[in-house]
């Protein structure tokens, strides 16, 4: 079903993180309850799953497996994704499942961090996204799951009307997010917006971060079309593939952006990103251990070297999601959605 926002969204947007507040469900000292991790994620299980057409012609990291027909591709994926699930599960992290409908059919519905965010008090962020048929991802189901689920949601804060005039911020994919020091990291693309973006800055109160990215494709240098394959910002250490910032104070600004919040620094290559070795995410369990989540091809990507760094401040959970990741160009990253909403009392 497609999302439908009531009137109310263009009042809460006006008056943006202001709204929970007046409301008294949001303490006076943000700092005091600000994390980078949580515990509660959000997963989409897709019913219908191929290649999409629409983002190939800018998210290259797709491909065809012609050798595999419809049904052995979607029970590829529902195996990777229930895998997954059970993983997150087996270690102590609350995974809620969302069971997308047969109707309307979506190319990854799986993906629903491109079209939504949570926050900590209690403010739903809705986004553009590029691609038509991918829109069709968005469903109102989602929002009564979450509060019947334990979550209090105070309002939204709605950016979907700006892909009419053809603007796009595809959620925490085209934003990575530092919580804590309320910084928001962003890669320039087709599928991401300036504008949009420092507005989504002054709306949630975020420092942005902005930059330009790329690969090489056939020669070519090819923009990068979301942060979150060249970035991941965990709690006390970043991996940034430095490597796709070709411009030089581009890359002395974040540097020192990641730096002086004490964030330790693991750099990896162009090759290793499009393995998504920067496609990562950082949770935690239930008793406040924290993992970082990757895909086995991620995780076999690394140098003993760089995991050794990665296990200094986390757990590695890796998973096999060669499916997912070939035919739509994401991976753990774009599968996982962090639910920061407060919980009902």
């Amino acid at each position: 079903m497609v999302l439908k926002i009531q009137d109310e969204t263009s009042r809460l947007r006006a008056v943006g993180l202001g709204v929970a507040q007046q409301n008294g469900s949001v303490p006076d000292n943000k700092d005091a309850y600000m994390k980078q991790t949580t515990n509660n994620l959000l997963m989409v299980r897709s019913l219908s799953f191929r290649k999409n057409e629409q983002t190939a012609i800018n998210n290259l990291c797709q491909k065809e497996l012609s050798k595999l027909s419809h049904m052995d591709i979607e029970e590829r994926v529902l195996a990777e994704f229930d895998a997954l699930v059970q993983q997150l599960k087996r270690v102590g992290i609350r995974v809620l499942v969302l069971q997308d409908t047969e109707k309307p059919t979506t190319p990854a519905g799986l993906f629903s961090n491109n079209w939504v965010s949570f926050h900590e008090d209690g403010i739903v962020g809705l986004y553009p996204i590029f691609a038509p048929n991918s829109r069709l991802e968005r469903t109102e189901d989602l929002f009564g799951f979450l509060e019947t689920s334990g979550f209090e949601i105070a309002g939204f804060v709605d950016y979907t009307s700006a892909a009419a005039q053809g603007y796009f911020l595809e959620g925490t994919a085209s934003m990575v997010l530092d919580r804590v020091h309320r910084k928001a990291y962003c890669v320039l693309s087709a599928r991401t917006d300036e504008e949009l973006f420092i507005e989504f800055c002054e709306d949630f109160e975020y420092t942005p971060v902005v930059f330009t990215a790329f690969h090489t494709v056939e020669g070519d240098r090819v923009p990068r079309d979301h942060t979150n394959l060249v970035l991941c910002v965990g709690t006390h250490f970043a991996v940034l593939c430095l490597e796709s910032i070709d411009d030089k104070s581009e890359r002395k600004n974040l540097l020192q952006h990641l730096k002086e919040d004490g964030k330790e620094l693991l750099l990896i290559s162009e090759a290793q990103a499009a393995n998504f070795a920067g496609n990562l995410l950082q949770v935690e369990n239930a008793f406040g251990q924290q993992y970082t989540v990757m895909s086995e091809t991620a995780f076999q990507s690394l140098r003993p070297e760089q995991i050794a760094m990665l296990e200094r401040h986390t757990q590695i959970i890796s998973t096999p999601l060669p499916t997912i990741e070939n035919f739509a160009g994401g991976s753990v990253g774009s599968m996982l959605t962090e639910v920061f909403l407060p919980k009902s009392k």
